[in-house]
């Protein structure tokens, strides 16, 4: 794949990120890396996004969780002054310092005023809490970090908290979940403004280990399988990820642990929180999914290698965990062909299908 791809020759999007006091860094500097090197990446062209920092404090300084301490571009109030055109993309970054944000009356009614103008809308993490005192989102999905997700549909009833996606879009609105998953909200919008070859070429500039779509749960199977309170179920779990092709039955997994297979099935159901024929699956349509995205292998081939009987069978379990086919998932998340600098292949699972909704 190239290592730059041409942007568009109009003035650069103004991104704005509005950071509360304190900051969490990564909801701040990720979005800001995935913007800035999409910059970077595609050469001589010109920027697309001009990228600004407004703090809520009136010295301009950003303080942050860690301890980092930032100088923004200028206050939020006072940004318009130093800006040379209409914000574009506009995201409220998250914090500790939300809540104090949230009952600021003059940044809510700022971000009200400014939501009429702007393209795009959105919240990094418990940025969302701040959106929502505004009334934006009463009526529309959105999500946050997990933990704080009840706390946002108790105080806010009127908006359709979903606590599992990773990123929500509602119209003009973005909601995302907490800390790097600001960095998969800034990719789907690079992604919309440049197109997929550079939202992929972005993410690889970064070394992230994959493009997660907005549906894709805040936890993964295998961050999941740490909260298990055994230590032989956890040294299972990940020798279950490194041998998917096995027979991963009940029986065989609790001969490996030396436990009976009733027994096994209910302890491994009470510490896991799912059974181990769910889970098993759920660890499958996971590989199927990075195969999808990372390499153009036949449909027979993925199953085979991932544990299913047959391709047909892996595209029932991939429907029911993700909600769209393989075939139209590789579509919409795999860069294309010509893109990678490849040719195109017979297989008619790397044809053009439309992008899953």
């Amino acid at each position: 794949m190239p290592s730059s791809f041409p942007l568009p020759t109009d003035p650069p999007r103004i991104v704005v990120l509005v950071a509360p006091d304190p900051a969490q860094e990564l909801d701040l500097t990720g979005p800001s890396a995935v913007f800035g090197n999409a910059n970077r990446l595609g050469g001589d062209a010109g920027k697309a996004y001009d990228i600004r920092v407004a703090s809520v404090r009136d010295d301009g300084l950003v303080r942050t969780e860690s301890g980092l301490r930032m100088l923004a571009d200028a206050p939020y109030h006072r940004l318009g002054e130093m800006l040379p055109g209409p914000i574009d993309t506009l995201l409220i970054v998250g914090g500790s310092g939300h809540a104090a944000a949230a009952d600021d009356a003059r940044l809510v009614a700022w971000i009200r005023e400014q939501a009429p103008r702007v393209r795009r809308l959105g919240a990094v993490c418990t940025g969302a809490f701040v959106l929502a005192r505004t009334g934006l989102l009463d009526s529309h999905r959105a999500t946050t970090h997990w933990r704080h997700a009840a706390r946002l549909a108790e105080r806010h009833p009127q908006v359709q908290v979903d606590p599992d996606p990773i990123w929500i879009r509602a119209g003009q609105l973005y909601t995302s979940a907490g800390v790097t998953a600001g960095m998969d909200l800034a990719l789907a919008l690079v992604e919309d403004d440049l197109g997929h070859a550079a939202s992929l070429a972005v993410a690889r500039e970064l070394v992230l280990f994959l493009r997660r779509p907005g549906n894709q749960a805040q936890f993964s199977t295998l961050l999941q399988a740490q909260s298990a309170q055994n230590p032989e179920l956890r040294e299972l779990q990940g020798w279950m990820a490194e041998h998917l092709a096995r027979d991963l039955s009940v029986p065989v997994l609790a001969e490996r642990v030396a436990m009976s297979p009733r027994n096994f099935a209910r302890v491994f159901a009470r510490q896991v929180g799912e059974t181990p024929a769910r889970y098993v699956e759920r660890l499958r349509v996971e590989a199927v999914r990075r195969m999808l995205e990372e390499n153009g292998r036949r449909l027979e081939g993925i199953a085979h290698a991932t544990g299913f009987a047959n391709a047909d069978v892996m595209r029932q379990a991939f429907q029911r965990h993700m909600q769209t086919t393989p075939e139209r998932y590789r579509a919409a998340f795999r860069a294309k062909p010509e893109a990678r600098g490849e040719e195109a292949s017979a297989d008619p699972a790397r044809q053009p299908a439309k992008r899953p909704p």
